[in-house]
């Protein structure tokens, strides 16, 4: 009956904070237009006569929800030859390693890049003479679809093909940038290709031309830029409709919690994955969600509160499935205000304060918050979360500097 209770005051607390976040919060431009539909306006230019490979998932969609693998299979201005799918598919569905396949409605052969390869390879290769690249990323250096995007990038470099983007709004916004920039030694792998912030700032045409001149990919690179997109915008002010972008992203509070409490999942909990509201919540069997949003309260986290929640999650493949967890909600009253890193270390000290015996880092950690001694600066060494992102505000600073040249809006 408590831990009913519990999930009631969520809701109730939940539901508040969200009328009040819309009325504060309600901006209505006009719609952004993907880059998508710019490169149908442009009649298809950058594309005229080539034989494409499309790398693509369900979010590749025009302002008005077409498929671009169908407006790219219709057009006769190019041809389009070949798909490629990212970690969950081609239609964004998959919780776990992609096989290669055939796409039934065009017949076109579907390459994985998130199964035996998350490279193309020279026979997946073979015949084209453009990448297109268009997938909804989330902002966050350890969401794998900008990892499969330089890899791509660098194929395409190797094999002497271009290599276009189709440029998609940043779903949390192009002007926060948080987090550690992770060692050279971390990187290589999807959820870290590149040292770059936690939360970049950077929609993925940006980030394209930041990975081929900074980091020397060296390919012939195009971005088809978006038309009405403000950096200050987060997804809900761009007018497009929600997709979820994998099969536990599915809000866009999950995103904006993703970079920060979202790392946590490197660690001995569960974040609900399979429910409503994944990377909303965060528990594990064995805790006290009660006395860790006690301990929370009192840290006065800027746009952000913990309240007590118990959940069971119900995705395969992940920490606690089917096993009731305790824990805590993480409720957005003021996403302006939030730093949603800063936020994610507050929750995993308080996490470890509260139960010290049970609660462990996991091998990721170090990696998706970018510095490998966060863990000990938060447990034994007991800084404060502001002491250790101050720690890392030089960092920052320095990429500021670098990704101001490769900003397109």
């Amino acid at each position: 009956m408590r831990i009913l209770v519990h999930y009631v005051v969520c809701l109730v607390v939940l539901g508040s904070s969200v009328s009040a976040f819309a009325a504060s919060n309600r901006i209505l431009p006009g719609t952004t237009v993907p880059g998508i539909d710019v490169l149908v306006e442009r009649q298809f230019d950058v594309l005229r006569g080539k034989k494409v490979g499309l790398i693509t998932n369900h979010t590749g969609l025009s302002r008005d929800g077409m498929s671009d693998i169908d407006i790219l299979h219709g057009a006769s201005e190019c041809t389009l030859v070949a798909l490629f799918s990212p970690e969950h598919g081609i239609r964004g569905t998959a919780d776990e390693h992609v096989s290669s396949g055939v796409d039934e409605k065009t017949g076109l052969p579907v390459h994985s890049l998130y199964g035996q390869t998350k490279k193309p390879t020279a026979e997946m290769l073979q015949g084209l003479d453009v990448l297109v690249f268009d997938i909804q990323d989330i902002g966050t250096r350890f969401y794998t679809y900008i990892g499969t995007m330089a890899s791509a990038m660098q194929a395409a470099k190797e094999h002497g093909l271009d290599f276009v983007v189709l440029d998609r709004p940043n779903t949390i916004g192009g002007q926060k940038v948080e987090g550690a920039i992770p060692p050279t030694d971390l990187c290589g792998g999807n959820t870290c290709i590149y040292p770059i912030p936690t939360r970049h700032g950077m929609t993925i045409g940006e980030l394209a031309q930041l990975f081929n001149d900074h980091f020397k990919i060296g390919c012939k690179l195009t971005v088809v830029p978006m038309k009405n997109w403000d950096r200050a915008f987060y997804f809900d002010q761009t007018g497009l409709p929600w997709v979820n972008p994998s099969p536990n992203m599915k809000t866009l509070n999950g995103a904006i919690l993703y970079p920060g409490p979202g790392s946590g999942e490197t660690t001995t909990l569960s974040c609900a994955r399979g429910l409503d509201r994944p990377f909303e919540m965060y528990g594990a069997p064995k805790l006290d969600g009660e006395k860790i949003a006690a301990n929370l309260r009192k840290r006065n986290t800027p746009g952000v509160r913990f309240v007590p929640t118990s959940f069971t999650p119900t995705a395969p493949y992940h920490q606690f499935k089917d096993e009731l967890c305790h824990g805590v909600y993480a409720i957005i009253y003021d996403r302006d205000q939030l730093d949603s890193v800063t936020a994610g270390l507050h929750m995993v000290q308080a996490m470890y304060e509260c139960h010290p015996e049970d609660y462990k880092e996991l091998g990721g950690y170090k990696t998706e918050t970018g510095d490998p001694e966060t863990w000990k600066m938060l447990t034994q060494d007991k800084m404060t979360p502001e002491q250790i992102v101050e720690k890392w505000k030089p960092q920052i600073e320095e990429f500021n500097k670098i990704r101001a040249k490769y900003l397109l809006y």
